[in-house]
């Protein structure tokens, strides 16, 4: 009698779920090993914990700027804008070439800093947003109504047209990005030495971050944005212009990159036609772990993908005997990007949505 239930049961499992089960056993098993190794072992100081932390921080911060425009494409057209990244060099790109470089030459950088970040900070957020524009009027807006497959491949070409535009526009080499001597140096933080260059990203990150919030709850575009995301057949009855609120949201987004451009270049200090490629991938990567379509998924997937990479490396790889642990930290952060999403497919912050019922 046992052995017919033994074999019904048998028949009944799902051997793809027992193999992400044992998949997720090793990755889990992994983690807490060399977890453990590097908590006992500790090769490395307290100071050099809390420059890991800081370091993730700031690059998360980037990473959520730029994330957020893919959240908020998808969120509107449920398309993934892969010529996000190019949006996001263009920017500053233009303000390096035309500004930066020659204000540093006159000196007008070393004697007005701020007005100087100002002007390069509008600059390449107008670019970008122009560049974003003139994708969505052209290659987007008439392919609403194909199939999903058709704006994808679209905004794949869309990201090389703009990567070997700017290329034959300003080159192919690297463009150093001028030093701003009152962001030289650093601040005291519990016996660490914390750049300002990171506290500035860190900073400006929470100010935009809480503007954006402000626009999308308060403001009567932001509702709008919010009401095409619902429904865009209901909002156009409700005498929503559709097709302006979708260019706003592609605007939007943009000009949250033109900002993290500006960050990066401060903190990295060099610009060239493919810098947005490496960064939209991680972007994208920190929209889809937290939650792709949710904006507070977005910052907050771009935060966790920064820890993973600054932290990870030292955190997980070194205990395990792992040799030149920090070249793998994009293995340590796809790597959490497949465990979160397996446990949680939709996300940290984003909704599991019920499937219809026939």
């Amino acid at each position: 009698m046992q052995i017919p239930a033994v074999r019904e049961r048998l028949q009944n499992i799902d051997f793809i779920d027992l193999i992400l089960w044992i998949f997720r056993a090793v990755i889990i098993l992994l983690v807490v090993w060399g977890t453990i190794a590097a908590i006992i072992d500790n090769p490395y100081s307290t100071s050099q914990w809390i420059n890991f932390i800081v370091f993730g921080i700031a690059q998360g911060s980037m990473y959520a700027l730029i994330a957020i425009g893919y959240t908020l494409v998808y969120g509107v057209l449920f398309m993934i804008n892969f010529a996000h990244g190019e949006f996001f060099m263009s920017g500053i790109l233009t303000a390096t070439v035309f500004l930066a470089g020659p204000m540093a030459a006159s000196g007008f950088m070393e004697r007005q800093p701020v007005i100087s970040l100002l002007i390069i900070l509008i600059v390449s957020m107008l670019v970008s947003i122009a560049v974003a524009l003139v994708t969505e009027r052209v290659a987007y807006r008439p392919l609403r109504k194909a199939p999903r497959l058709v704006p994808l491949i679209t905004a794949i070409g869309a990201s090389f047209f703009w990567q070997y535009f700017f290329r034959g526009l300003y080159g192919s080499q690297s463009i150093p990005f001028p030093q701003i001597q009152a962001l030289q140096g650093s601040f005291s933080l519990l016996g660490t030495q914390i750049l300002k260059t990171q506290v500035l990203v860190v900073v400006v990150t929470i100010i935009v971050l809480i503007g954006l919030n402000f626009f999308i709850m308060r403001t009567k575009t932001g509702k709008a944005i919010r009401a095409v995301a619902e429904d865009k057949d209901v909002a156009a009855l409700m005498g929503i212009d559709v097709d302006r609120t979708i260019a706003i949201t592609f605007a939007t987004g943009a000009s949250m990159a033109g900002v993290a451009a500006v960050l990066y270049a401060v903190v990295f200090r060099q610009v060239q036609f493919f810098m947005g490629f490496i960064p939209g991938i991680k972007a994208f990567t920190a929209a889809v772990l937290g939650g792709i379509g949710s904006v507070p998924g977005a910052a907050v997937g771009g935060l966790f993908l920064g820890m993973f990479e600054s932290v990870g490396p030292a955190l997980f790889l070194q205990g395990l005997g792992i040799p030149a642990a920090h070249q793998l930290k994009d293995v340590i952060a796809f790597t959490m990007l497949v465990l979160v999403l397996i446990f949680r497919p939709q996300g940290i912050v984003g909704e599991r949505l019920g499937e219809k019922k026939a």
